[in-house]
């Protein structure tokens, strides 16, 4: 039987892909950084779950050995090219039917980012490989609503992106099927790169204005600076998302990010999620406990 292999088997994209393998019937072998409540779940529901480092080649070895299939991700830092050819090389080894590779929507060799500029030179390492592998180029996940949901709550919606940039945001869990169904039938699609976007382009305005309706208060856009929005993260010494997020504001205003791809809805066969959706399922962390739910008044009344 086939064994699959995900990386960042608890992220915002492992975790969802990781249980859609598992419901197909697909073994599953995750890798994780830490042996914790979210690693139990994991195996609860079936999975074999390893721990490991992408930066260390014997962990990596040692995940790959006796899988057929595997998804490679890595999280924004320092280290991703030689995560990359790690995982190339020991996907080599094991002689890999597939891998399937999280980039970015505006992958390419002149980027101002350091990280988006290594996620075109890990697309090339794993093209050296021989390995047949897939390769996603992502925009912004939806996710991105959850990291501003402390302050969404007490009426701020804050963004370090200009007001009129454009984009179509989409769900991890999205993602996470697109690279589940190709994991699952990889047939047509090894030496293939996909732009993955929701279904719907907003303006970072627009968008505000979309999650104000749906959560039904006044959440007008604010701009900060790169440094002012770690800082309301709490992350102000992260100096790689500081850099690639400040690069990433010059690749929003020329429009590297913006327009419709179908690729993601051809793969899966239905439907993404909305911004309303995404809300809906992720209400809870925007609203203060005492508050009444727009959804909730409306089925009392």
């Amino acid at each position: 039987m086939t064994r699959i292999l995900v990386t960042t088997a608890n992220g915002d994209t492992g975790r969802p892909m990781a249980e859609y393998l598992l419901e197909r019937g697909v073994q599953v072998r995750a890798m994780v950084r830490a042996d914790d409540a979210r690693a139990q779940r994991l195996r609860d529901k079936g999975a074999e779950v390893v721990f490991g480092d992408l930066l260390t080649f014997r962990d990596v070895r040692a995940a790959l050995d006796g899988v057929q299939r595997a998804y490679f991700n890595f999280p924004v830092g320092e280290g991703l090219v030689e995560a990359a050819v790690m995982f190339a090389q020991a996907a080599r080894e094991a002689t890999l039917e597939l891998i399937v590779n999280m980039s970015q929507i505006q992958s390419r060799p002149k980027a101002r980012s350091k990280a988006t500029q290594n996620h075109w030179l890990s697309e090339q390492v794993f093209d050296w490989s021989g390995v047949p592998t897939t390769n996603l180029r992502v925009t912004f996940f939806m996710e991105w609503l959850t990291y501003i949901a402390g302050l969404i709550r007490y009426g701020r919606y804050v963004m370090p992106f200009d007001a009129d940039s454009r984009f179509a945001p989409i769900a991890g869990r999205d993602i996470a099927l697109t690279a589940a169904t190709i994991l699952a039938n990889p047939e047509g699609h090894g030496g293939r790169t996909y732009t993955l976007t929701g279904p719907v382009e907003y303006s970072h305005q627009e968008l505000a204005a979309e999650v104000s309706r749906v959560l039904g208060r006044d959440l007008p856009f604010e701009q900060v600076t790169v440094t002012t929005f770690l800082d309301l993260l709490g992350i102000p010494d992260d100096t790689a998302k500081l850099r690639h997020f400040e690069a990433v504001t010059i690749d929003q205003r020329e429009g590297r990010l913006a327009g419709v791809s179908d690729a993601a809805t051809t793969i899966i066969g239905h439907r993404l999620r909305n911004v309303e959706d995404f809300i809906v399922e992720h209400r809870s962390l925007f609203e203060l406990e005492d508050e009444v739910r727009p959804s909730a008044a409306r089925t009392a009344g």
